[in-house]
């Protein structure tokens, strides 16, 4: 019998290393994305994908409807601080909200009530009759929806897929936001350019359709619902979580990072607009280039969260280091090419720390507490960006646009040395693994 060829010893080693790659990409990906396997997880995760890109279209058109009319960075960063003002007030209840009532009819509701706001705002928009004072208080309701919508949908995510997947499901919403990111602020841009500014908010307006029809379509049968609470006093409910919150230093080492990075640093909406107008003069498509910048860091850390990450504390607190330094660069840069790849790097140190912040505090949170601590997640990240909003227009018109970028980086790096040194104090009290903690007696019969 003949033996075999070099040639055919070589092409049939070629042909099983092919093999061979092509069933570990295939693992792989099933690995990355097994959360998708789930059926009410995919419809979610679609229709969310589809009104998120709608989003950021219009995020983009009304920053540069508002710069278009008022012509001033002040008023940009006010329009900013009213649609999150009333986070500051209301994000805790929705956390109770979210830990009374089934979240499905919670966000059926709550993303019908955005729907309306932007239909409305195109309508003004498209007959001339809109005003500042009208987008004022556009925003001011879009806020009072967000703070209602944002625990339960944070909340929402366990419930469709269960514990054991809940970090790579965290880590897919990411990935599709930051997806929308990318294309939606590409798209506003193009249609600002072609169609006008009314038609990002008709087409924002019309992806909200979308996620409703998405919601519709889950099966509650196969929902991991956790039991409602008992409806004792909100304000008592309130506590009962802040008081969970502070004896659990794994909780509290997030809570201090997100204050600070999300008050100081996550104000991307405001500073994008100037940096795109004031410091690099690129217009509407440079402002979409940056946006979407920072969507493909975005996007990377998620996809690599989802597919290897492990929400670790020394991650956390990496991911905020890199952040403050990355947002120094960002305010020493004048180049268009070289913001965005900052913007990229930021983009990834944003959701590398976000990801494993809001992975750690579900997993933390006992099921009962869960809507409750996203509430004041919710409440530290959307409730104190009307502070910072309000701070970075104000600082950029006294001290101009660059100078408040590397203002705004120092207050993130003392938050995250805070965190650090807090840490360090109570390494002996942090849990070892990610495990729902216990409720003391008292407040289990509370809740």
């Amino acid at each position: 019998m003949s033996r075999p060829s070099a040639r055919s010893r070589i092409d049939s080693t070629r042909t099983s290393g092919f093999a061979l790659a092509a069933t570990r990409l295939g693992v792989s990906l099933s690995r990355t994305f097994r959360s998708l396997g789930t059926r009410n997880y995919r419809m979610y995760w679609l229709g969310q994908a589809v009104s998120t890109m709608g989003m950021w279209a219009g995020e983009v058109a009304l920053s540069w409807l508002v710069l278009s009319v008022s012509n001033s960075p002040a008023v940009l960063g006010l329009s900013v601080t009213i649609r999150f003002l009333p986070s500051i007030f209301l994000s805790p209840f929705g956390g109770v909200i979210a830990d009374r009532f089934p979240k499905r009819p919670v966000l059926l509701l709550t993303e019908s009530c955005q729907l309306l706001a932007a239909l409305s705002l195109a309508v003004l928009t498209s007959t001339g009759t809109v005003t500042l004072s009208l987008i004022f208080v556009l925003a001011a309701l879009r806020g009072v929806v967000d703070a209602l919508d944002m625990p339960a949908r944070q909340a929402f995510v366990v419930e469709l897929v269960g514990t054991r997947d809940v970090g790579n499901a965290v880590a897919l919403n990411s990935l599709q936001f930051n997806l929308a990111r990318i294309v939606g602020p590409a798209l506003g841009a193009a249609l600002i350019g072609t169609l006008g500014i009314a038609a990002c908010f008709y087409f924002n307006a019309a992806t909200y359709l979308v996620v409703l029809g998405s919601l519709a379509a889950l099966k509650t049968s196969q929902l991991h619902m956790a039991a409602p609470i008992s409806r004792s006093p909100m304000v008592t409910q309130i506590g009962e979580a802040l008081s969970f919150s502070r004896r659990t230093p794994d909780i509290m080492v997030v809570f201090l990072l997100v204050f600070a990075i999300g008050t100081f640093g996550y104000n991307f909406m405001t500073v994008l607009p100037l940096l795109a107008r004031y410091v690099l003069d690129s217009g509407p498509a440079g402002l979409g280039a940056l946006t979407s910048s920072l969507g493909i860091g975005s996007m990377i850390a998620a996809f690599w969260m989802a597919a290897r990450g492990r929400p670790t504390r020394r991650l956390l607190l990496g991911a905020a280091t890199c952040f403050s330094v990355l947002l120094v660069l960002m305010g020493v840069s004048r180049w268009q090419f070289v913001t965005m790849g900052i913007l990229v790097g930021l983009g990834l140190c944003g959701i590398l720390f976000m990801t494993t912040a809001n992975t750690r505090l579900q997993l933390i949170s006992p099921p009962s507490l869960r809507g409750r601590v996203m509430g004041v997640y919710t409440w530290l990240f959307m409730g104190m960006a009307p502070l910072g909003s309000m701070l970075v227009g104000t600082l950029a018109q006294w001290t101009g646009v660059q100078p408040m970028v590397l203002e705004t980086a120092g207050a993130c790096a003392a938050g995250v040395a805070a965190a650090l040194l807090y840490s360090r104090r109570n390494r002996d009290k942090m849990s070892t693994s990610l495990t729902a903690v216990p409720i003391p007696a008292t407040e289990d019969k509370a809740a």
